[in-house]
């Protein structure tokens, strides 16, 4: 990484939506052509009900935004009414990666079709976990739902089902930086080490109370990035992250291995004449161990 790069985090559009606020839109079109970012990242629910029309007005949006690159990835409205078919032809992959600069962007699509729950899926894995081992610099993956609950946004359609391998996938991959939107709350966690750096709406009057709209701009040098949040009524700037993301090692998930170990040297000395048991132990593509009891007559 030679110089600074800066990423303007966008999320929930909602083009279509009698929510979306052309004022706040105009407001993110000035603070972004006078901030001129690197790569602006928008983590989904670009459109409101995925139709035509909808994606048409986000392109419209879009080409009056100066940056130099653009990552997108899909959210559950964009999805809609195979509003997938519709992402895939105006932005292409729904699993784009970019790489300036010294930082890696990969893009994951959490959404499915006509449904609000996210779901990584284990084919998704791999994609991901091959494209990140080639990554050097600093590592960002892009997404739409939220890997963490996030304070104020109810039990409903928070998570995806699968966050929980998907986030150990990426502390093993090295990953400092985690984007994402969704329930249009913004918000900050640090886990192992790694951030997880969630937006709220920034084109939208659908807000929790009290909480309003905005979007997230990444300052990462060499030694350090910054995480301001904007406000997109009135434009007004917060630190909210000063550091450099250095993921940890998760703790291993058990400890089974020694102790289906111990338990089949047991068992093997409680052998009968007529039987005896033994365990064969093998990993899945899961990493979690399967444990296959058989037993073996000595009769004919």
């Amino acid at each position: 990484m030679h110089t600074n790069t800066t990423i303007l985090h966008l999320s929930d559009i909602h083009v279509g939506s009698p929510h979306f606020s052309k004022d706040l839109a105009e407001n993110v079109i000035a603070y972004v052509n006078d901030v001129k970012p690197d790569v602006i990242v928008i983590t989904g629910d670009l459109t409101d009900n995925g139709y035509v029309h909808e994606y048409r007005g986000v392109v419209e949006l879009l080409s009056k935004l100066d940056t130099k690159k653009l990552l997108v990835v899909p959210g559950n409205h964009d999805a809609r009414n195979m509003g997938y078919v519709v992402f895939e032809r105006v932005f292409g992959s729904r699993f784009p990666i970019l790489e300036y600069n010294g930082v890696c962007i990969q893009g994951v699509d959490s959404s499915e079709p006509d449904v609000d729950d996210g779901h990584i899926g284990r084919l998704a894995y791999d994609l991901v976990s091959q494209n990140l081992s080639r990554c050097k610099g600093f590592r960002i993956v892009a997404l739409h739902h939220h890997l963490i609950p996030v304070p104020g946004t109810g039990r409903e359609r928070n998570i995806p089902v699968d966050a929980g391998d998907f986030l150990k996938l990426l502390l093993d991959m090295g990953v400092n930086l985690v984007l994402s939107g969704h329930k249009h709350v913004p918000w900050l966690w640090e886990i192992n080490g790694m951030v997880i750096l969630h937006a709220g709406t920034a084109t939208t009057l659908r807000l929790k109370a009290g909480v309003p709209p905005s979007l997230n701009v990444i300052e990462v040098t060499k030694d350090e990035i910054m995480i301001k949040r904007v406000e997109t009524r009135k434009l007004k700037e917060a630190v909210i992250y000063r550091g450099y993301p250095q993921p940890r090692e998760p703790l291993p998930v058990s400890t089974s291995d020694d102790l289906l170990r111990e338990l089949e040297e047991a068992v093997q000395n409680l052998r009968d004449k007529n039987a005896r048991i033994s365990f064969n132990t093998r990993h899945t593509t899961s990493n979690e161990p399967y444990t296959k009891c058989t037993r073996h007559s000595s009769r004919a």
